[in-house]
């Protein structure tokens, strides 16, 4: 790892902050990522507030944790998240957006998933990492197998959406 700061490549992870909410509100209700996101309605201020406030728990009290991902300037281009923490069989599910077109193949998301992976590996101590990606979204399981993450299972018509059922591709990584 570069340092202690959580940085690597071109990126830096930090904690959610409670002027984060008019980002997150922004991200969140973008319907336009939902079917990337398993999201089916918009959330309020009211709801995202309470959720920042909840997000300083630990992770293992809180089986979960969203980091803003920032350039080393200190501009925010997206969130990294670890869900479904299980520190039982050392795991965790792993979610990511760089939300802005702009933003987007530019090797940001490449250095977040790294520093993830670090992090996990050397703070965590995790044993592994696994992703659910939709069979059509040819970015993200590019992302993720060029970081080591390897396909382990296909879940059939799983996701119904506009254009009909979807498979989802299990990606796991052992750290």
């Amino acid at each position: 790892m570069a340092s202690k700061k959580l940085e690597f490549g071109k990126v830096r992870f930090r904690a959610l902050e409670p002027d984060d909410i008019d980002l997150l509100f922004e991200w969140e209700n973008d319907a336009e990522i939902w079917d990337i996101s398993n999201t089916y309605e918009p959330f309020s201020k009211y709801i995202l507030a309470k959720y920042i406030k909840e997000s300083q728990r630990d992770i293992y009290e809180a089986k979960q944790t969203r980091m803003i991902i920032e350039t080393l300037e200190g501009h925010t281009i997206g969130a990294i998240d670890l869900f479904d923490f299980d520190p039982f069989h050392f795991r965790a599910g792993v979610g990511i957006l760089i939300h802005d077109e702009k933003d987007r193949k530019m090797g940001y998301a490449t250095d977040a998933l790294q520093l993830l992976c670090n992090y996990s590996s050397e703070y965590l101590r995790l044993h592994q990492l696994y992703a659910n990606i939709t069979e059509d979204n040819r970015t993200s399981i590019q992302l993720f197998e060029n970081n080591g993450f390897e396909l382990c299972g296909t879940k059939k018509d799983w996701r119904r959406t506009e254009d009909g059922w979807k498979a989802e591709l299990m990606f796991q990584k052992i750290l």
